[in-house]
Formats: C-alpha cells, structure tokens, sequence
C-alpha cells in the first residue's frame, strides 16, 4: 500500500527575508491564523489537540492546508472501521467456529481470539483518537489501554511461563467457545503480534497525553508497526517461516500482518494529521522503507554480515527532519530491528557471542553516528536561530544598518536605512556607498577605502563620528555613524550604523538660543538683585531714618506741648506715633523678607519637641493673659532643618492660633503624622500640623492670609503685626524644601499642615 499520495502539498510564499525553520501556531477556534507560510520548519511545539474542520477566510476561498489534514483524518478513521471490521469478523469465525475465517488459508497460521479482539479494541481507539469531542478521548483512552494490557500480558507470559502456555489466550476464550474447537485450532497471540499491539496502542494513548513528543514517537512506531507486518507478509510469499514466526512461539496469521500493516498505515496518517505543517522535507515513507529493506536484508543473511549498516541511512535522513531529536529516535529505532532481527532466526550455537559483539559493534555505530548528527543538527540549529535573531534584530533596529565589502559594495540595507536615505533595497545593493554622501565626503570615500587596502590603518573604524548624509532627494542631513570590520576567511565585511540626529542638532541649536537667553536672564537677574541690595539699604538706612525723626518729633512734641494742645490735637500726635511705629515695622518686615529668600541655611539634626517646648516658653506671659495652652500630640521626630528659622515658623503659627482665637480658653495641639490623608484624598506622609480651636478661616481666604501684609481682621489702631507672618512661614517651608497647607471650619477651628523636604545633615544650601 502506498502511503505517499497522502503527503501534504504545501505552497511555498516568498518571504522577504529566510527563516530556517517553519513555526507552527496553534489555531484558536473561530479565529483565523495570522498569515499562511510554508518556510522551513523546526518542530518547537504540538498543538494540545487539533481541531476539527478548521478554516481560514480569505475572501471567501478555504484554507488549501486544511484538506490534506482533513484527509489524513479521513484515513485514519477508515484504518480504525477496517480494522474493527476485520476483529469483528475473527471474532464471529471463532463464536460460529468457522475455521476457515480464522485461518483464511487451510494450513496457515490462525488469528488468535484475542489477537481479534485486540484488532476491535484498536480499531476504535484509533478511530476515536482523531475525533475532539472529551467522550471520544476517554473512549480511545480505554480501548486503547485494554489492547496495550491485553498484549503486554501476552508478552510478560512468553517471558515467564514459555511457548507452551496461552493462559492469557484461554482466559475470554474458554468462556465463549467450545474446549475442542479451541484444542482444534490451538496456537494464540505471537510474541511479534503482542509487541505490535503493545507499542502502537502505548503511542495512541502518548499522543491523547502527552502530546509535547507524541507525533515524532507515533511517527517511528508506525514504521516499526509497519515493517513488522510486511515482514511478516514476505515471509508467507517467500516461504521463509522465520518472517512471521519468531522462533518457536506462535505465528503471525496471514489476515493478521495484512491487519498490522493497515494498523501502520492509519498511526503514520494520524501523526500526519497532529501537525502536517511540521513533517519532514523528504518523503516519509523513505525511512519505512530503510527499516524494511534493512530488517529483510538481514532476515535472509548470515548473522556474521553487519547488515546493520544498512541503518545508516535512516539515521542520516535526520538531517531533513526539523526535530533535533529525530537522529537519536531513528537509532533507538534501528536498535530495535537489530534485536529482533537476532532473536527471529535460529543461532549457531559456535558463532553465538561472535553474532553479539556483531549485533553490539553494530549498534553503537548507529548510536555514535546518531550522536554526531545530533549535535550536528544542534550546533546547525543554534547558529540558524543566531542568524534569523540577528536578521529580526537589523530589520528591527531604529538605527539605519549598511553593509558594504572592501570596494564600498553595498551588500545590505535593512529598512530603516531605506526610511532615512529615501532609497528601497534594490536601488542601493551592488551600488558604490558614496551614493549616500555629500561633498567632500563623496569624493574622499575611494580613496579612504584604498588607503585602508595598502596599509591596513584604521581611522574611523571601532569609532563613532558625525558626519552628512545625502537623501535620494537631494537633502543633505546630520548622521552618527559607527563602523565595524568582520572578517569571515579572507574577505572583510564593514557593518555602518548610522544614526539621523537631525532632530538632535536641532535640540543642540534651540539648547544653544535656550543657554544665551538663559545668560542674558542670569545677568538681568544679577543685575536686579543688585539693585535689590541697594533698595535694601537705602530702605535700612535712608527710609528709615525720616521715619525715625518723624518718630522723635512727635514724642517731642507730645511731651513740651501737651499741655498747650486741645484733645483733639494729642490724640493726632499719638496717632502719628503709632503710625510710624507700624511704618517702620513694614520697612523691618520687608527686608527680613528680602533676606529670607537670599541666605543661606544653616541645617542640622534638630529635636522639634525641643523646638516646640522653647516657643512655648517664650510664649508664657501671652498664654497666661489668654488663658490659653498649648499641647503636644504624641511624639515629635528629629529632623534635618535651619533650627531658628523653624522655631520662627512655630511661632508665627501658635501666636496666631492665640490671638485670634474667639474662645475664652483658647487650645493650641500640635503634633506628626507619619501619613496625612486629606478631606480632597491627597496624601502626604511627615506630615506636622498646628491645631487650634478659634474662629476659623472661610474657604476663600485659604490663599490670601499667606500673601504680604495681608490680614483679614484690620485694625487702624492695632499694632499686633503687619500681616506678614504666614507670608514668613511659607517661604522657609519653601526653602526647606516642603509645602504647607491647611483645613478649616468656621467657629470651629483650623488646623495648619506642613512638610519639610529631606536634606542632608550640614548641608548648608542657598536653595
């Protein structure tokens, strides 16, 4: 029977660039696969189960790869009917006792009732293996199991009791048919029979289980399966009792090595259909006939030929498989005929050991060649998979990757070049490098490359330098390139990556405009802090003094004419006092705040508790005026900051928590938090806070109360402040790096939050 017409045709798409092996995928159900490729394949993975009637839409056409799976399938299931049919039909020649079905030819070898029932076991375990649905799994699970065991007790009796016993053979039988027709018919299940039915039904439920290796392993069992049968068959043709009757044991009937041939034919179609994109490049049926010729062969030699050179050639057509595996399989396969082409044949008992140190040599011949196309096909496959990473990596980068040989040749422009120069592959490869450069560059290039041939003096290779590139349009533009020399025998291959930085010089130039403006600004900058400095001394010195005589004057004034001046005048010099007063506490403010932005800050390792404890005992006159107390929430940490500048930032924030505060007891709480969440779902974590229980601060003025002399309870006659303490506060958080914020309730009270951003002990910084 000839299995080849049942070979997939595929159809071969260029692609644009190789890839050495074909990648299988697995098709997802009632989604198309993403392309249709026939590239040269590496079997990398099997399919967890195949799927029936698969499609790929393609305007409206059928995949062409589905029908010889389809087929394939096909076959196997009419091997499995054909093979029930045949168990059926023994089985009814045993149950009617119809000799001639069993026998098929008067004096032949009979089929054994559970060789029968072994074909209807496997006949449907093979049949329901091909089909998806979970109850035809269990089902082959099951048929499949039962034959396996049934033959391996067959075997393990051979082993154990000998030729004379058929206990297994009796076990059903004695129940269904009369003992004289059984003693009529004699014989039972051959030992080539029960192997048969054991390895090919151990590879159904391999490839139901585990599927990872199962088709390569169904796969070589088929041929083994398949070899044996026709075996078997030319030993009924040729007469030679040896080919199906493995020494005194029972025979292979003639039905039967028809059956097992079949039963070949539908496991090497089912591994077919596993996965037909992976199947070998050469004609699978070539390795079949390797074992059959080789098996035949050495059947009809003496066993002191090495006929199990003849092998040698099925190990080698691994090297068309993609399964790196494949060398060591076939020659554990090869192993396998070796030992039963020993043990089918009488020995001379004279040439016994010499027969198995033949056998042995033999066999690890196959095994050494095996091994070195093993790690030849290894060694191949990881320099392909180099190769193909390598390609996907040229034809992936950004970067423009050139190739050009000694002469300046282009040999290779992957994509990337052809978006930055305007040029496709076929315009640029066998052309002079040049064509991508501008003057001088164009005209310098041969004779760098000619100097480079006479003297082998390398300038620009193993370094990265800007230079211009040409487009196809003319435009000349800024490249990075880097060059790099390989050397493969005695040739040499210069790999260019370049770089376009136009984008890059023209972030140079607008950095180049940004750092001018940015000089000009430093010195306008300059310039106003100068003439801050002087304002701020004139203001110290100069404002300050009217402001002081003004001061004086009224005073004088005051205390020489008092007596002289109605009420009306006094209280307008005493209002002029005040005035001055608070005047010359602006002027004070202003400069502090000047000078607060501009000095440095002296940080050190500070225990705000102790910060907190000294306001508060600064603060004990106020406190007790008001009746007022300030508490401590829990513990304060130790903190890297400007001590005096955050004992200012307590105060201002505690003396305003007392003093306008409408409760006859006012309560001041301070404390930390390691992680605030706020009333909007901000989070902050070191988070300190001062809380009291005053009037509250409404929504609108959250902002206001921390700009410049602004206060929102105004007094003409007051001289509590200038509303300038918060304004104070926030600024030396500021500079600490942190911020400062605060929630409110109207009558009931405000809280103020604040950070202070990391900095190092002793770091002393202006910013």
């Amino acid at each position: 029977m000839n299995l080849a017409v049942l070979r997939h045709h595929h159809i071969a798409v260029p692609l644009k660039f190789d890839i050495p092996y074909r990648r299988s995928f697995r098709k997802k159900r009632g989604t198309a696969p993403p392309c249709l490729l026939s590239i040269p394949r590496f079997r990398k993975r099997w399919p967890r189960e195949p799927k029936e009637d698969t499609r790929v839409q393609d305007q409206g056409n059928v995949d062409l790869q589905d029908q010889p799976r389809r087929h394939y399938r096909a076959f196997a299931i009419a091997v499995g009917c054909l093979m029930f049919l045949l168990g059926v039909t023994a089985l009814a020649g045993w149950l009617l006792q119809v000799e001639i079905v069993i026998s098929l030819v008067p004096g032949f070898p009979s089929m054994a009732f559970n060789t029968a029932l072994s074909f209807v076991l496997s006949g449907v375990g093979l049949a329901a293996s091909t089909l998806a649905a979970r109850r035809f799994r269990v089902a082959a699970t099951i048929t499949a199991g039962l034959a396996a065991a049934i033959a391996a007790a067959r075997l393990v009796e051979i082993v154990t009791i000998g030729r004379t016993f058929h206990n297994v053979d009796m076990l059903i039988t004695r129940f269904l048919v009369p003992p004289d027709f059984i003693a009529k018919i004699g014989g039972g299940m051959g030992p080539n029979t029960a192997l048969v039915f054991l390895i090919a039904n151990l590879s159904v439920l391999l490839s139901l289980h585990v599927e990872k290796k199962s088709r390569v392993v169904q796969e070589l069992t088929s041929y083994v399966v398949i070899t044996l049968g026709m075996i078997a068959l030319a030993g009924y043709v040729t007469d030679a009792e040896q080919g199906y009757r493995w020494g005194p044991y029972a025979a292979m009937a003639l039905h039967t090595a028809i059956g097992i041939v079949i039963f070949g034919s539908g496991l090497l179609a089912r591994s077919w259909w596993m996965q037909p994109t992976n199947r070998a490049q050469i004609p699978l049926w070539i390795p079949a006939a390797v074992c059959f010729t080789g098996i035949l062969v050495d059947l009809y030699t003496p066993l002191g030929v090495a006929n199990g050179i003849l092998y040698v050639p099925l190990v080698l057509t691994a090297l068309w498989f993609g399964n790196r595996n494949a060398p060591l399989f076939f020659a554990f396969a090869c192993t396998v005929l070796l030992m039963l082409g020993f043990f089918a044949v009488r020995h001379d008992e004279a040439a016994f050991w010499q027969e198995i140190a033949n056998r042995t040599i033999t066999a690890a011949t196959l095994w050494l060649i095996a091994l070195l196309v093993f790690y030849f096909m290894r060694n191949n496959y990881n320099l392909e998979s180099e190769r193909v990473r390598f390609g996907a990596l040229v034809r992936g980068t950004p970067d423009a990757v050139v190739v050009i040989d000694e002469r300046g040749t282009i040999k290779n422009f992957n994509p990337a070049a052809e978006s930055m120069f305007g040029y496709s592959l076929q315009e640029t490869i066998g052309r002079n490098i040049k064509m991508l450069m501008p003057e001088p560059y164009h005209s310098e290039h041969d004779g760098y490359l000619g100097h480079y041939r006479q003297t082998g003096e390398e300038r620009i290779i193993g370094t990265t330098r800007m230079v211009s590139g040409r487009r196809k349009n003319g435009i000349v533009f800024p490249i990075d390139v880097s060059i790099s020399a390989v050397v493969t025998g005695h040739t040499k291959t210069f790999v260019g990556i370049v770089r376009d930085i136009s984008e890059r010089v023209r972030q140079e130039e607008r950095m180049k405009t940004t750092l001018s403006q940015l000089e000009a600004y430093t010195a306008e900058l300059e310039r106003s802090n100068h003439d801050l400095d002087e304002f701020a001394y004139i203001a110290s010195h100069d404002l300050k003094e009217p402001l002081r005589g003004l001061h004086n004057h009224s005073r004088f004034l005051l205390e020489d004419y008092e007596d002289k001046l109605d009420q009306d005048g006094v209280r307008r010099l005493n209002r002029l006092v005040r005035l001055s007063q608070r005047m010359e506490k602006l002027v004070n403010d202003l400069l502090y705040f000047s000078r607060l932005g501009r000095q440095q800050l002296a940080v050190k390792r500070t225990d705000i508790g102790l910060i907190v404890k000294d306001v508060v005992a600064t603060m004990e006159l106020l406190l007790e005026e008001r009746h007022a107390k300030v508490i401590i929430d829990g513990r304060l940490p130790e903190v890297v900051c400007d001590a005096p500048r955050l004992t200012e930032v307590f105060r201002n924030l505690i003396t305003n928590a007392i003093k306008y505060n409408d409760k006859p007891a006012p309560l001041v709480s301070i404390g930390y938090l390691d992680r605030f969440v706020g009333q909007d779902g901000t989070v902050a974590r070191n988070v300190f806070f001062v809380k009291d229980n005053g009037k509250g601060i409404p929504q609108e003025f959250h902002e206001d109360i921390f700009r410049i002399f602004k206060r929102l309870e105004k007094s003409q006659d007051s001289d509590d402040g200038t509303g300038a303490g918060l304004t104070f506060v926030r600024k030396i958080i500021a500079r600490h790096n942190g911020d400062i914020w605060l929630e409110s309730e109207v009558g009931t009270g405000t809280t103020f939050y604040f950070t202070l951003g990391k900095k190092r002990e002793g770091q002393n910084a202006a910013a």
